[in-house]
């Protein structure tokens, strides 16, 4: 993995968490979220996506801003799917970093905020993973566990990465990171292959952190497996094809380093930590 940067340190940390239909959880959800982060002393905005909720989702959240001062609801007003609801809260977001997360209660707020110090090492990505030592997977189904280790065993082989849960949607990135995978094209989970494997592509550098998975308690879970087999191997060759194709048109160019004698982040490597010089 290419080694992290010298950064400037971040200043405000934007968490999306595309919704629909979530009356159940959500509430918990940013709470959970915003208690988490208020502890930690995490400059923040919670923006919650609503991606045609016909349910009482918006009330909910419409209670929830009145404890919660960081929380911004934001109507996705069509057309839907997942990844346009976060393509929506990508294109308004605030901050300088970002964390895309779901509503479900499956991620864990304590992960945020790892992601957030990890970022501030330096890394322009931090994915985290829940088949790496340090992780917890929480009531995960047999099938979907069986098809999620048989498509992350392909990534893994088709782009020789490290990366073992590519298609995992709880991951962190700096601004410029995403700002650099433009435009985006998938418009439902495929998404959440497509923000990592342009960033590896694009020559930014990344890191792997454990993180804890919780099946979800309430409510349905929103991807269809069967329909999104064809829009992931289109988005994956999309960018393997880029990858080899591209000559480096899309691979982000590292200025010089002034006179520490520090060289580009290209190297594959392993780094804890960016050491600012003095």
């Amino acid at each position: 993995m290419p080694e992290a940067r010298c950064s400037p340190p971040l200043q405000l940390l934007s968490i999306i968490i595309p919704a629909k239909d979530e009356e159940a959880c959500i509430a918990s959800t940013v709470e959970h979220l915003h208690i988490e982060l208020r502890l930690q002393n995490i400059p923040h905005e919670i923006i919650i996506v609503d991606d045609g909720s016909t349910d009482s989702t918006l009330a909910v959240l419409d209670r929830a801003k009145l404890r919660i001062p960081t929380l911004v609801t934001l109507i996705n007003t069509g057309p839907f799917g997942f990844g346009r609801a976060v393509i929506f809260g990508l294109n308004r977001m605030k901050g300088d970093a970002v964390v895309i997360m779901m509503a479900d209660e499956s991620d864990d707020p304590r992960d945020v905020v790892r992601y957030w110090h990890t970022l501030n090492e330096g890394y322009d990505c931090v994915f985290g993973s829940r088949f790496v030592r340090g992780a917890a997977t929480i009531g995960y189904p047999r099938l979907k566990l069986l098809l999620n280790r048989l498509a992350n065993w392909f990534l893994k082989a088709l782009f020789h990465i490290r990366l073992n849960d590519t298609t995992n949607a709880f991951k962190a990135y700096r601004r410029e990171a995403i700002d650099a995978c433009r435009p985006l094209l998938a418009r439902h989970f495929n998404l959440t292959v497509e923000l990592p494997l342009k960033a590896i592509v694009r020559g930014f550098t990344w890191t792997v952190i454990p993180i804890t998975w919780r099946n979800r308690r309430h409510g349905a879970s929103k991807l269809k497996l069967r329909e999104m087999g064809s829009r992931y191997l289109f988005i994956c060759l999309y960018v393997w094809l880029e990858k080899y194709f591209s000559r480096g048109d899309y691979r982000r160019v590292e200025k010089p380093a002034e006179s520490t004698g520090e060289g580009t982040h290209g190297s594959i490597t392993s780094s804890n930590a960016c050491v600012p010089s003095k």
